[in-house]
Formats: C-alpha cells, structure tokens, sequence
C-alpha cells in the first residue's frame, strides 16, 4: 500500500475508534433509541439522492437494515446509555468477529481451520477477562447488551455476504433508510414521547456536532474510504488496519473522558485483538496470486454491514471489526 492509502486506512480506524466518545456525549443530548434513528436518517439524507438505486435485492437491504441498524445499534445505544464505558464498548464489539464465524458455519458452511478456531478461543478469553473487569467496577448489564450487538453485528455480516453488494458506500446509505423509522416507533414506545420531544426541543451545537460526526463522518466517509480502498488493495492489506479502532477507541476515552485503563482491562485488549486478529488473518486452504496494487480485486459475496473488511475469495478470514461500527459499523 502506498503510504497515502496507509494514512487513510489509519485515519478511517481514528475515525471509527473516536466514535465512541462521540456517542458518549451524543447519549448526554438524546435518549440511546432516538439517537439512533437520528443517525440513520442524517446518514441516508440526502445522500440517498446521490447514490443512486440499489444494487442488491430489497430483501438483503431489509434484513441487514433490521439486524445491523435497528437490533445492533440499537443494544449497543442502550448498552452504553446503562453505563458500558465506551472504550472498553469499542473493544468488545471486536467479539462480533466470533460470532460471525459461528453464524457463517451454521449458515454458509464456511469452516473455520485451527488457526482460526485457536484465535476465537483466545478472543473469548478476551471478553471474559473484560466481563470480570466490568463486573467488579460497572454496571453488567450494560456490558452485556454490548456483546449481544456484538452478536447482532455477526448476524449481518453474514447476511451482507449473502446480499454480496457491489458498492459499498450506495449499499450502505441504502441500509441506513430502513431502521429510522423502526427506531423511531421504539424509542417513542419505550422512551416515551415527553423525552424524545424534550431532546429536540434543547437541541444545541454539540448535539448536531454529535449526530453530523456519526452520520456523514463514521458512516459516509469512513465506510466511503474503506469501501475505496478495499477495491485497490487485497483484504489481507487493509484488514489489520481496522485492529486499531479499539486502541483509538480507549485511547480517546482515557482522553477525553477520564476513563481508567486498569491491568485487567490491558489484559482483555491484549487477549481479544491478538485473538481477533489471529482468526480473521488465517489464510484459506485455496489460494490465489496476490493482484498487483491498483488493480481490481475479486472478492468474495460481501460488503459492509458496519465496520471491517471483506474477504478475498482466496482467503476466508472472520471478519475484523470497525467500528465499530461503526462502534460503528463495519464492512464484513
């Protein structure tokens, strides 16, 4: 990779790993269910009119709206509005790389070899050591809705490597229009109506920064860039790349929010990407000549479902986090 696509792939990961932050201080302005949908709808406005029309069936832009947007982002909203922090969130989420493995054998046959399954069971061990951090100095339940988006995210990874979407930032922005309004008849039946109207009505500068950084920002550019280069570079490239939004991630909460990275919280980092990475970088028994750089890459059936890479059709490696997703969402 040239050193200018290396800066943009570290700059998209600082994007999606600050995030986090982001969402922590939207959360301050917005109730978790009604942010959400302002997300989405800001995302996909106006950008829907750019993109064009869809390139894959409704059926998949439905499925991995409903899954991605309303069930993933939705939990991990909620999750970090009941006190998951939001650095150690950005590192959990990376847990999705398991479960998309597990959802990918049980739907697509894809059978991860030893190297993988070895780098799933030291991913594990990740989120257990972080489990046992947060249940000694937070509240679990948070934590707990972290990893079941986590769980949700590897849902739609698997059915966006179904879909198999040729353009990722018009795959995306299409996907973006469907949990809106979903979001928004949950939040006014769970959140209450007074609450949403409440958030709208003290809508300042920071809260439109907030919704204006996770729309275009994370969404838009971020998925835009990764999308550009994953279509100029091998997966096996531009995927270690993505291994860094949790380091941005808990580095701008220490940062910006005062949060404290304890030894066993170093811990979970050190067992969870090291595991992440193992198993989303094991090589496929079939193989194929790298392609030169610049050229065109033919990949797999896959796009972005929220943050991470897809996979070359010579390589089957579990999908390696974003956002983050970003947090955000990631390519899968």
């Amino acid at each position: 990779m040239r050193p200018a696509h290396i800066a943009l792939a570290a700059l998209v990961a600082a994007v999606w790993g600050v995030n986090f932050v982001v969402i922590e201080i939207g959360l301050d302005h917005f109730p978790p269910l009604l942010f959400s949908a302002l997300r989405f709808l800001v995302a996909a406005l106006p950008a829907v009119f750019l993109v064009g029309r869809p390139k894959v069936a409704w059926k998949w832009i439905v499925a991995v709206g409903l899954a991605l947007g309303v069930a993933k982002f939705g939990l991990l909203f909620t999750g970090m509005d009941l006190g998951a922090p939001a650095g150690l969130s950005s590192l959990v989420l990376q847990v999705q790389a398991v479960f998309t493995a597990l959802f990918a054998l049980a739907a697509l046959g894809e059978r991860p070899g030893r190297t993988a399954l070895a780098g799933m069971g030291v991913a594990l061990a990740g989120i257990g050591v972080a489990a046992v951090d947060e249940g000694a100095s937070g509240p679990v339940t948070g934590f707990v809705l972290v990893v079941a988006a986590a769980a949700c995210w590897g849902v739609s990874n698997v059915l966006t490597r179904k879909a198999a979407p040729p353009d990722p930032l018009n795959w995306m922005v299409w996907v973006s229009t469907v949990p809106v309004l979903p979001l928004l008849a949950l939040s006014l039946l769970l959140e209450g109506p007074e609450r949403d109207l409440a958030a709208l009505r003290n809508l300042d500068w920071t809260g439109v920064g907030v919704i204006v950084y996770v729309a275009w920002i994370t969404t838009v550019f971020g998925f835009g860039a990764w999308g550009w280069l994953l279509r100029r570079h091998p997966a096996s490239s531009v995927a270690p790349f993505s291994l860094l939004v949790p380091v941005f991630g808990m580095s701008s909460a220490a940062l910006f929010l005062g949060e404290e990275v304890g030894p066993l919280r170093w811990v979970a980092v050190a067992l969870l990407v090291g595991g992440v990475a193992l198993a989303s970088l094991a090589p496929r028994k079939r193989t194929a000549p790298e392609p030169a750089e610049g050229e065109p890459v033919r990949r797999s059936p896959g796009g972005p479902a929220a943050e991470g890479p897809k996979s070359l059709v010579r390589e089957a490696p579990v999908p390696v986090s974003s956002m983050g997703p970003t947090g955000e969402e990631r390519p899968a």
